[in-house]
């Protein structure tokens, strides 16, 4: 499948969700490469963002999807935005990170103009709005890769994928791997059977406890009635769980088996860190 193809997975499921939803409404102003849609989950109000492809765009290096440096200011500027509308509301909106992003974008003018800061700055506005109690819900849909994924969704109290072979979650692509690593193609995909952090299906990553849950659906592409009613229904069950938990932290993705001795790790520097200091 073409690489756009996944990307226009953001614009699918935005539009799928929210089609029909009374007040629903389409926040303009975020540049051509965001899709901001304010909406509600189980009657609360919600804010949906996804990063979508732009074949003419002014930078050749976000045109299948990639997270740039406008798509990363304008991410902290939407979710941003949300907060300080929210700041005197007692029940923060819900804020829904629909993920279909190929990666950040590789380029030397990205470099130049500090691609780092404008990521950061969307994963900070993430992690900022969760921290003031929006509920944040990070929901993928296609391909979820490197720099794009951090900065929009990661930060997520709960993360919800589709059970698809199209949606995979790493921090680089086969080809690109296969070049650091000094590997073929092929000697990865064998390597990945055995280390799941180093496969690419989303079954794997699922097995390292990131996910919340993971989605059966027909089609992630052109997704029927059947498979939208079932996201929306994930997504309101997450609202309920993230409600539920009155930690605003990310501590519930360490709890699978394959992530004991990143807790092990943790309750040692935990430990060392509150130790009395030697006389």
């Amino acid at each position: 499948m073409n690489p756009a193809e996944h990307s226009s997975r953001g614009a699918v499921w935005i539009a799928a969700l929210n089609a029909g939803l009374d007040g629903a409404t389409e926040i303009a102003g975020y540049g051509d490469t965001l899709r901001v849609v304010d909406a509600q989950i189980a009657n609360r109000d919600a804010r949906y963002i996804a990063v979508v492809p732009d074949p003419d765009n002014r930078f050749p290096r976000v045109r299948q999807g990639e997270v740039g440096l406008v798509e990363g200011w304008q991410l902290a500027r939407a979710v941003r935005d949300a907060i300080a509308a929210d700041a005197n509301r007692a029940c923060k909106r819900a804020i829904v990170a629909v993920v279909a992003v190929a990666s950040q974008a590789y380029g030397r003018r990205e470099e130049a103009f500090g691609i780092h800061l404008a990521l950061a700055a969307a994963a900070d506005a993430y992690a900022a709005a969760r921290l003031a109690g929006h509920p944040v819900i990070g929901l993928i849909v296609g391909r979820a890769m490197s720099g794009g994924l951090l900065a929009h969704g990661y930060q997520a109290n709960r993360l919800i994928a589709l059970d698809d072979a199209g949606v995979m979650v790493h921090a680089m692509g086969k080809a690109a791997a296969a070049r650091v690593t000094q590997r073929s193609v092929a000697d990865l995909e064998q390597l990945a059977q055995t280390i799941p952090p180093m496969a690419y299906d989303i079954a794997s990553f699922h097995s390292l406890g990131l996910l919340w849950r993971l989605l059966p659906v027909t089609s992630a592409q052109t997704p029927n009635p059947a498979d939208i009613d079932a996201v929306q229904t994930a997504l309101a069950r997450a609202l309920a769980d993230i409600e539920a938990d009155p930690s605003r932290g990310l501590e519930t993705r360490l709890g699978a088996p394959l992530r004991q001795a990143s807790m092990q790790v943790r309750t040692h520097l935990r430990a060392q860190w509150h130790a009395a200091p030697e006389a």
